[in-house]
């Protein structure tokens, strides 16, 4: 199935977000507006005292030609000191608002429901943590404040040169605005589009690459290189496409850029000049007039200049706060809620991956709790798809799946994994130490707590043999774990979630036989009273549980105690014959 890439925010819901974010921090913002527009207003002093000068040199006053000269210095010195003082405190405010953003950004990834991150592809998760963040970074560091720069800095300029000349301030208006509406307005319809396709094929070839990284063995061997490597030159040729457009929308913007920030300053030198001739205006005041229409002209061209790179930060953080909404971290547990009904009740589930297509049909299934229930079935029956719906990773298409009384689907990420934990034969050891990966499942856990929970799943012997026991670095780049012993390691952290409900889909394929069975064993002491749903190939699990759902072609198809099924001699009784012989 092609993925179909997480949901972006649109305008109106980034620019509410970024000003909600921005309000979080009024201090930080009132401090850099205030610096940057006391050294906007520093930078117009020495165009005004110049004027002055020259008017006072061609009449011959000269008397306070030093006093000037010291102003505009001071002038000078101070719009310097107070242009860094600005960016240091606009780059602290920006650091701020990157730092919540990547924070929010973790909590709505992690919010997400699997089979969300599954149909939109890891890799446009990938590209939104990696490259939207560095994108977005930019410009909260440098465009933003920029931005606020050059739009104070423009406007009181042109207030400045209003009070030189009224008419000089027209003329700019009259020949700047005409020459930068069009081209402006023309880009600002097509930059966002454009910018967001570009970045959607960034997720493209992220998602092509993660899976040929993690299929490289297969690929391998059915000589599937050359396939693989025409998928992503088609994934690059795409990518450059997308990035040949918003390269031609720059190349119309910048030229009449160019053109509209020259033709005002050549406009006011010619109509100043015409108003000096009929003695309008003083030599003094065209000049300042020029130096102000001439130091407008760099804010408005990277006033105009900065749009494109707004436009890409705009985008990026559509692509992060899309993402999904923040769960509130105050939907607890409720352990006094009314658990009078049975843990599972699915009825008339059906589901399908793809419409019209179901995997499931018109499953009725009923799990009393702390009863231990073995579900098995050939491969592709729809037994891992079933397992799935009741952990809450999927919901189903019709049909209703409650746990403990309520539906799964109307309870909080929180409360469901409260509820309900899937444990597959796919695990992952993160980065850190043995005592980090097990505390994931319960933060409050202490060494006593943590080693007991090994001691269940039977690895408590190997972890105090690693050289520094529980504080040994294991994961990427540090101590390699073998694939039981991560599959033990994810085993301990669900002793310690301490789940209602408890799914193991093939969570002990990676043992050898005997050893899965002393773990199961194990497992079932410690989860005692709690309810067990086991997915499995291995009889011997089924044989151990209280019943057994058969499930065939989506369908439950038996149901009943091991020894029930045996004498019914059907579907199961067939399994474990073959089992035995």
């Amino acid at each position: 199935m092609k993925p179909t890439g997480l949901p972006i925010a649109d305008t109106k819901q980034t620019l509410r977000h970024a000003g909600r974010l921005a309000g979080q921090h009024k201090g930080q913002l009132i401090t850099t507006i205030v610096l940057y527009t006391l050294a906007s207003a520093a930078g117009l002093g020495a165009p005004w005292l110049l004027g002055v000068l020259i008017d006072r040199v061609t009449t011959g006053d000269g008397g306070a030609i030093n006093a000037i000269a010291v102003a505009v210095a001071g002038f000078i010195v101070g719009h310097a000191v107070l242009s860094g003082l600005s960016h240091y405190v606009s780059s602290r405010f920006g650091e701020t608002l990157m730092a919540r953003l990547r924070e929010e950004f973790v909590r709505r990834s992690l919010a997400l429901p699997l089979a969300t991150v599954e149909r939109a592809g890891t890799g446009d998760l990938m590209t939104r943590s990696s490259r939207d963040v560095s994108q977005l970074g930019q410009v909260l560091r440098r465009a933003a404040p920029e931005t606020f720069v050059c739009l104070v800095s423009l406007l009181l300029t042109l207030g400045a040169l209003s009070l030189v000349s009224p008419l000089l301030a027209l003329v700019a208006l009259a020949t700047t605005i005409p020459v930068l509406w069009g081209p402006t307005r023309w880009y600002l319809r097509r930059a966002r589009e454009a910018y967001l396709a570009e970045n959607a094929t960034y997720s493209q070839i992220s998602e092509n690459l993660a899976a040929t990284v993690e299929g490289a063995r297969t690929i391998e061997a059915l000589r599937l290189a050359r396939q693989r490597m025409e998928t992503g030159n088609g994934d690059i040729a795409a990518s450059y496409k997308a990035e040949r457009r918003t390269l031609f929308l720059r190349s119309i913007l910048f030229p009449s850029l160019d053109f509209g920030v020259t033709f005002p300053v050549a406009s006011v030198l010619l109509v100043g000049g015409l108003m000096y001739s009929a003695d309008m205006a003083t030599l003094g005041m065209v000049t300042a007039a020029v130096l102000y229409i001439n130091q407008a002209g760099e804010p408005m061209f990277m006033l105009l200049a900065l749009l494109d790179e707004l436009q890409s930060g705009e985008a990026s953080m559509g692509r992060l706060i899309g993402v999904g909404p923040v769960e509130s971290t105050e939907k607890n547990r409720q352990d006094d809620r009314d658990r009078t009904g049975p843990a599972v009740d699915a009825t008339g589930v059906h589901y399908a991956y793809s419409e019209g297509n179901d995997v499931l049909h018109d499953v009725h299934l009923t799990i009393p709790r702390g009863e231990r229930l073995a579900i098995v079935g050939p491969s592709g029956a729809g037994k891992s798809t079933l397992g799935r719906l009741i952990a809450g990773i999927d919901s189903p298409r019709r049909g209703t799946i409650n746990l403990n009384g309520q539906q799964a689907h109307s309870l909080s990420l929180d409360q469901l994994r409260d509820e309900v934990l899937l444990v597959t034969q796919e695990h992952h050891v993160f980065a850190g130490t043995v005592r980090d990966n097990l505390a994931l499942a319960d933060t409050s856990a202490d060494d006593d707590r943590i080693l007991a929970a090994l001691a269940a799943v039977d690895a408590a012997e190997w972890v105090r043999a690693l050289p520094d026991g529980l504080d040994t670095l294991v994961g990427s780049g540090e101590r390699s774990v073998t694939p039981a012993q991560a599959q033990q390691i994810a085993l301990a952290r669900l002793v310690l979630a301490d789940p209602d409900v408890l799914v193991l889909d093939e969570a002990t394929s990676l043992l050898d036989p005997r050893a899965a069975r002393d773990l199961e064993r194990h497992l079932a002491a410690v989860l005692s009273g709690r309810t067990v749903i086991a997915i499995a190939h291995r009889l011997h699990t089924a044989h151990d549980a209280d019943r057994i759902a058969v499930v065939q072609d989506g369908r439950i198809a038996e149901l009943g105690s091991h020894d029930e099924l045996v004498a019914a001699g059907g579907h199961y009784a067939g399994l474990w014959r073959s089992w035995n012989s």
